[in-house]
């Protein structure tokens, strides 16, 4: 059987090493965070069982993204937890567990970026797709912040019916913008990767001759 046996470090650098240990709150915050959005998953479903019989099709539509966008969020949000922890704090050593992610097997720094990219391009078509339906429920609907809209939800207060908006035409065409920005934003980020992946292949493939 060999005989690993690691180096030990001066003191400084066994200091700066272990400062990676401050970001485990970090870490821990963020599963707090995922129980909250359990919370907000369950509020919402049970809100969307009990009024069904009182929301038409494109309501129900919005609830229903509105759940999809916690789950991707959710999933984001483990995709942080655990591919950071990974890469910045401590192995896990999953290496032989049945439930191991497939993703986390050949997670890096740069891989974690992309994933995240993606993750957020996801969360924003999300938010994008219920602003278009959105926009298109509440055609002549006054703004909320408006007199005409204060005036609205005070006149149907105690119903089920919309009374205002807060999307706008304007607000949808930033929304799409940033959306792209997004979109080419991770396209950037993946770009970058391919090449400095390529250029690694190459250093190591003269290395070997």
């Amino acid at each position: 059987m060999s005989d690993v046996r690691t180096e030990r470090l001066n003191p400084l650098p066994t200091l700066i090493f272990s400062s990676r240990w401050l970001q485990l709150p970090l870490y821990l915050g963020l599963i707090v965070a995922q129980g909250v959005y359990v919370y907000l998953f369950v509020k919402e479903l049970l809100h969307l069982i009990a009024e069904t019989p009182h929301l038409g099709e494109q309501e129900i539509m919005l609830i229903v993204l509105g759940l999809i966008d916690v789950v991707m969020i959710s999933n984001l949000l483990v995709m942080v937890i655990v591919g950071g922890y990974e890469t910045f704090v401590s192995r896990l050593r999953l290496e032989k567990h049945p439930d191991q992610p497939e993703w986390l097997s050949h997670v890096n720094a740069s891989v974690l970026k992309v994933k995240l990219a993606m993750a957020i391009i996801g969360i924003s078509s999300i938010h994008l797709l219920k602003s278009f339906i959105e926009v298109g429920m509440v055609g002549g609907l006054p703004l909320c912040a408006s007199p005409e809209g204060i005036e609205a939800v005070r006149a149907l207060a105690g119903t089920n019916l919309k009374a205002c908006t807060t999307i706008t035409q304007a607000g949808v065409l930033w929304q799409t913008v940033i959306h792209s920005v997004f979109i080419i934003s991770a396209l950037g980020i993946a770009w970058t990767d391919k090449l400095m992946t390529g250029a690694a292949s190459k250093r190591e493939h003269v290395h070997a001759h």
